[in-house]
């Protein structure tokens, strides 16, 4: 552990450490970013990277990942550029990745705003001197005020009844559609999932989870935009051939006999790209997924839907000995992931058993982690019984929205051979007081079953 004394008085070990949490504290460095600008830094070399840093972030509204970092630094300083600061760039960055020295953090992130405070002095009386010799005194006092008001936020917060123009602007959702019209309207998803919005599909074991997950891909893909899978139980074939089936709409047990057809079909489409990444269960975290993505952006490869079947199974970062706790971090850590990468993010649950004979799948029928459903921006649910797999009719239930309605619930049709799933004709969306109606009467069936049980068992 570094001594917090060899630091100096925020020298040049403190301010490469400030530049650590930056990367490593997304949260944090949106934060930080108000009252912190890259002249804060000594070095070159990391006011360089600061200013790439923070110039990411007001264009995209999102910090790059390391490698996105090291791929922008080394565009700019071409051959024949600053070669000294190149080399203290390469020497800093390859540092900070191989040997990475998380010692110390928390303190420098308690100190960095008085870190900025006295920079922004300093800055300020070295500014002060050219303009005392001018005489320019009230310049002097204005520059002084500025100084020593760093470290308050730049903005004081939403003046309700004044700030109508940023209230009331059009804000440009961008988002991935599920291939669901009737999810995807206006008054509740409004065009889809949205850049970093989690998304939770809910279901029993077997009632089609991973299918709606093949489906809402295929539809990105079918509007252009480029699908990571992952996937822990089904191979990378089997969840390829899903999306052969839905894509070309030919049942999934034709798809290998009908390979000819099937790839001369893609030569006339304007599809999306589509990676798909096998995992064993239990085995990778949401370091793991992110470590790939990194890899793809080096390839040239920008997600804008990721997919990931299914959360409950993945590793923690952390281990808990509540499994609640547990799943609740890792869809946190998904959250947070959407929101890092920019990206929508769908996944999917596993509902408890009560969930198996209900008419509709609810919030308290995710399994182990109520807290999961705190977590998502949308969640919604499959119900069908095994009378109606036969059939292959059921019901989609929006359990959660915080884009728009919830508590609707519409009959569906969900053909497994092709994965796909389609809102029935002729019906209508259900409110959320038939939805309770439904719960109510399953709830007294319930009880009388139990009660006849009782009397039987006596």
């Amino acid at each position: 552990m570094n001594d917090i004394g060899s630091f100096g008085k925020y020298g040049k070990v403190f301010q490469e450490k400030i530049f650590q949490c930056l990367v490593a504290d997304t949260t944090w460095a949106s934060q930080i970013i108000e009252v912190m600008t890259p002249d804060f830094f000594e070095q070159k070399y990391l006011e360089y990277l600061t200013k790439c840093y923070f110039a990411y972030f007001e264009k995209y509204k999102s910090f790059p990942t390391m490698p996105l970092l090291i791929t922008i630094v080394r565009d700019e300083l071409q051959e024949g550029s600053d070669l000294i600061l190149r080399d203290q760039i390469v020497e800093f960055l390859h540092r900070i990745k191989t040997n990475p020295d998380v010692c110390d953090l928390a303190y420098v992130k308690e100190k960095a705003l008085d870190f900025c405070k006295r920079q922004s002095l300093k800055n300020a009386l070295e500014d002060a001197v050219d303009l005392i010799a001018t005489e320019k005194y009230d310049s002097v006092v204005t520059l002084m005020k500025e100084a020593i008001s760093k470290g308050t936020p730049s903005t004081t917060g939403h003046n309700f009844f004044e700030d109508y123009d940023f209230r009331f602007s059009k804000i440009n959702r961008v988002t991935c559609p599920t291939g669901i019209p009737q999810i995807d309207k206006k008054d509740i998803l409004n065009g889809g999932l949205a850049r970093g919005e989690l998304g939770v599909v809910v279901a029993p074991t077997g009632v089609g989870k991973s299918h709606f997950l093949v489906h809402a891909g295929s539809e990105a893909l079918r509007v252009g935009k480029n699908v990571i899978h992952y996937t822990f139980e089904l191979s990378e074939r089997a969840v390829g051939l899903r999306y052969d089936s839905n894509l070309c709409d030919i049942p999934s047990n034709e798809v290998v006999d009908r390979k000819d057809e099937i790839v001369e079909y893609y030569k006339d489409k304007d599809l999306g790209r589509l990676i798909i990444k096998e995992y064993p269960t239990g085995a990778a975290s949401v370091l793991t997924i992110r470590n790939h993505i990194e890899k793809l952006l080096l390839k040239s490869f920008v997600p804008s839907l990721i997919i990931i079947d299914y959360a409950d199974i993945m590793r923690s970062s952390r281990s808990y000995d509540s499994l609640r706790h547990e799943l609740k971090l890792i869809y946190e850590e998904l959250r947070n992931l959407a929101m890092d990468m920019h990206v929508p993010v769908w996944t999917a649950s596993q509902a408890n058993r009560d969930a198996s004979n209900s008419d509709v799948v609810g919030l308290e029928n995710m399994s182990e982690a109520y807290g999961k459903a705190m977590v998502a921006d949308v969640v919604l649910s499959l119900s069908r019984k095994p009378l109606e797999k036969s059939t292959g009719t059921g019901r989609l239930f929006v359990a959660k929205n915080r884009a728009g309605r919830d508590g609707i619930l519409f009959p569906i049709h969900l053909n497994t051979a092709t994965s796909k799933l389609v809102v029935l004709d002729n019906t209508s969306e259900m409110s959320l007081n038939e939805v309770v109606s439904l719960d109510n009467i399953n709830l007294k069936k319930t009880l009388k079953e139990k009660w006849k049980q009782i009397n039987n068992d006596s």
